[in-house]
């Protein structure tokens, strides 16, 4: 008997973007120039060797977000401890929207993420760079 989904990723991600801030390519572009913010890619370490990333951006896939944010996770990473404002991106903007709802919801603040994600940063002129296959992992 197959599976009855109630509510599917579409709902989710409007969801999440009702309640997380979104930024244009343009806004998380000039916002990347403070030294308080962190951009997150949270794209899968393929994705990031084919397509390249934002300099500096910290890699941070969606599978361990909650376990790399919680600071009592064994997993914990000292850049979610930062007194800092988190803009997360995915390759087009659904993931990113689900993870930074997931983050704001855990109580990293302030969040958001960017519309369209790394293929609007790149169509939008920010900075990209290309990585060797071994660095991305």
């Amino acid at each position: 008997m197959p599976q009855t989904i109630h509510r599917g990723y579409k709902a989710l991600v409007d969801e999440a973007n009702a309640q997380v801030k979104t930024m244009t390519a343009a806004e998380a572009i000039a916002a990347a120039q403070s030294d308080d913010v962190v951009i997150v890619d949270i794209r899968d370490p393929r994705e990031i060797e084919r397509e390249g990333r934002i300099p500096g951006a910290f890699s941070c896939t969606r599978g361990m977000l909650e376990f790399w944010i919680d600071p009592d996770s064994p997993y914990a990473k000292p850049v979610f401890q930062q007194d800092k404002t988190f803009i997360f991106h995915c390759a087009g903007g659904l993931r990113s929207a689900l993870a930074a709802k997931t983050a704001q919801d855990m109580g990293l603040n302030p969040v958001a993420h960017i519309a369209g994600g790394y293929a609007a940063w790149r169509d939008a002129g920010g900075p990209t760079e290309q990585i060797p296959a071994r660095a991305a992992k």
